[in-house]
């Protein structure tokens, strides 16, 4: 299973040792030119090589999707490299790039987490902006939802994928017949089946940050959308729940591995990191989830970023291929086998229009009750990129840090 839903920056707490440990520099006149206001695209003379960087998994959703496009448009494309990294990795590696004056990556297919931490470092165009003569209107396109994700990426990416996430709690149903219904009956559960409860560090877990940021929700807290002044009852659930928590892996892959071997009872999930994993073998089929009463999805996407710096004729090529993955058949391939489930940020894009694996993989491992909790309970977005950022660091430094392990 692809690494999933990374995430975001702290230099005290080294989530970003590369790009904090640094000093600024000045950057060179071209670079200085092509990190401010982007110069206008223009056609290529010849075909492009295109590298499109993953550090969300998102390739298991949009590859296919990315290799057709380039091979039905070999006048605008000579060849698609990927490559995959971390979210706390890649703005360290794109920021030297860019003090270099020689951007190598073209395209970020990225969570919430890099694309905030390099919008906080300024490393990203405003995409949004630039491409709109070719994308148009496409935010009317987009799922209701889906559009409020994107204008949480604030012009600094376009969203490629879409769903509500979590958190759910995921549980072996022959050790644990009675799972708890409440924020409340979890934490007692924990308490009297020690290190049996798991997640991973939310700076690098999709269900780890979801988690984080739906207990604001549950709790009653006096602000979710404010980690530093609203988060009282979250922080102190968090740190009396951590007495039960033996160690937090650094990815959700090492919880849904600890799930299946069974020497955890009940993780924090997510509707994609139930169905894909159980879909692949890799976790057994008849693990059950639940919603704890009360809560509110937190919504999450994946987005297309370019760094700045990429040269014109490149953008025009990749303000092209933008627009190919918002429409209908590009769309249709994001239902996977599950991941991102149900994946397509477009409206009207039913599961009945994708691929016949696809359809299988959904229809067998599924949740029926999952339509009805996401009709019936809010659908909320994450925090801004500056809070989520705070919420991190916090995490980092008064939950978990210590007792993260690789």
């Amino acid at each position: 299973m692809r690494t999933k839903l990374l995430l975001a920056i702290s230099c005290s707490a080294a989530l970003l040792a590369a790009s904090c440990g640094a000093p600024e520099q000045k950057q060179p006149a071209q670079q200085q030119q092509q990190s401010g206001s982007a110069e206008p695209v223009k056609r290529p003379d010849q075909p492009v090589k295109l590298t499109v960087a993953d550090v969300a998994g998102n390739l298991q959703l949009t590859q296919k999707a990315i290799e057709k496009f380039r091979d039905d448009r070999k006048d605008l494309v000579a060849s698609v490299e990927f490559t995959r990294s971390t979210a706390p990795e890649l703005p360290g590696k794109i920021d030297a790039q860019q003090k270099a004056g020689r951007v190598e990556i073209d395209l970020v297919l990225t969570g919430t987490d890099a694309l905030a931490a390099g919008a906080s470092k300024g490393l990203w165009e405003k995409v949004a902006d630039n491409a709109k003569p070719v994308l148009g209107d496409f935010e009317s396109t987009l799922q209701e939802p889906a559009k409020r994700m994107q204008q949480l990426a604030e012009g600094n990416g376009i969203i490629v994928v879409y769903y509500p996430s979590g958190p759910l709690i995921e549980y072996n149903p022959a050790k644990v017949p009675n799972p708890p219904k409440t924020a409340q009956e979890l934490l007692d559960w924990a308490k009297a089946n020690p290190n049996k409860l798991m997640y991973a560090r939310p700076a690098n877990s999709g269900p780890g940050r979801t988690f984080l940021m739906g207990l604001s929700y549950l709790l009653g807290d006096s602000n979710p959308k404010d980690p530093k002044a609203g988060w009282e009852k979250t922080w102190q659930y968090l740190a009396e729940l951590g007495q039960y928590v033996e160690y937090y892996p650094s990815g959700t892959s090492a919880v849904m591995k600890e799930l299946s071997q069974g020497t955890r009872d009940i993780v924090v999930s997510t509707t994609g990191w139930d169905i894909n994993p159980r879909a692949l073998g890799q976790v057994p089929k008849e693990m059950k989830t639940a919603a704890l009463q009360g809560f509110h999805w937190v919504a999450d996407a994946q987005y297309m970023v370019v760094p700045k710096g990429v040269s014109p004729e490149k953008r025009y090529v990749l303000y092209e291929l933008m627009k190919y993955m918002l429409s209908k058949e590009a769309q249709a391939q994001t239902y996977d086998q599950g991941y991102f489930y149900p994946g397509p940020a477009v409206k009207d894009v039913p599961l009945s229009m994708a691929p016949a694996e696809s359809q299988k993989a959904i229809t067998e491992f599924g949740r029926p009750e999952y339509e009805a909790l996401i009709r019936d309970n809010p659908i909320e977005t994450p925090l801004d990129a500056n809070a989520m950022v705070a919420a991190f660091e916090r995490w980092d430094r008064e939950i978990g840090g210590s007792k993260v392990k690789k």
